[in-house]
């Protein structure tokens, strides 16, 4: 089972989600939830549940008549009263499965769900979160010290960090940390984890991954789909 989460107003891609909610935002000709719901199709997942707030009936609606629910996929639905952040609403996602996958409505990504999913359960993680190593220069010489004594000086220096791609793997053990009808954020999930002392673990992609939330992610999203489509939707049916 694979949980969308696409209850967010998306204000950063306005005027498009003043019409549209965010995951019906295009991508070439096909809304970025149509691509991913077909990716995760081709990697097995047989029922993907929406979690909806901003213009959910729309969401419905496009999915409603969508090509798959005639071949053997399933489509559930749950609706945000109020926005629960980017964790609280899997508490209203009733019969999940032991072992289940999340991810962000908003993401274009060429990752193997399937295999990312496969590693999550091979591990027995508690939680598993797909990311990405980025790397940033910065424009400014950096300098080390210890108090007033300089120990080092670097120019233009670059650092890596490690982001979360917006894609996890769940076992149904978390869902007792998320406290019900309230605003929780992904965030607040991990730490609430670590507290405990709960297995979290990441697997690090080389895929490629845009969230198109952000205007400039949008763009490369356009350009990087229009250009070669079957990089996305090579193994969908």
């Amino acid at each position: 089972m694979a949980v969308l989460l696409a209850g967010g107003r998306g204000a950063r891609l306005a005027p498009y989600t003043a019409v549209f909610p965010k995951p019906l935002v295009p991508i070439g000709d096909m809304p970025v939830a149509d691509i991913l719901v077909r990716q995760l199709a081709a990697a097995g997942f047989d029922e993907i549940c929406f979690c909806a707030g901003h213009l959910a009936e729309l969401l419905e609606a496009y999915f409603m008549s969508h090509p798959l629910r005639g071949r053997g996929v399933r489509f559930r639905w749950v609706r945000e009263g109020e926005p629960l952040g980017t964790a609280g609403p899997l508490r209203l996602v009733e019969d999940l499965p032991e072992r289940f996958l999340v991810l962000n409505g908003d993401l274009l990504t060429t990752l193997d769900f399937g295999a990312f999913f496969d590693r999550h359960v091979e591990s027995g993680a508690d939680l598993t979160i797909a990311v990405q190593r980025h790397q940033h220069r910065t424009q400014l010489g950096v300098v080390r010290h210890e108090g007033d004594r300089v120990t080092g000086y670097e120019e233009k220096p670059s650092f890596s960090f490690d982001v979360s791609m917006g894609v996890y793997a769940y076992s149904r053990a978390c869902i007792e940390t998320i406290p019900a009808g309230l605003k929780f954020d992904f965030p607040d999930l991990v730490g609430a984890l670590l507290e405990r002392g709960r297995d979290v673990r990441i697997v690090l992609s080389g895929d490629t991954w845009l969230d198109i939330g952000n205007p400039e992610d949008y763009s490369e999203a356009q350009r990087l789909f229009q250009e070669d489509p079957g990089r996305f939707l090579g193994r969908c049916r």
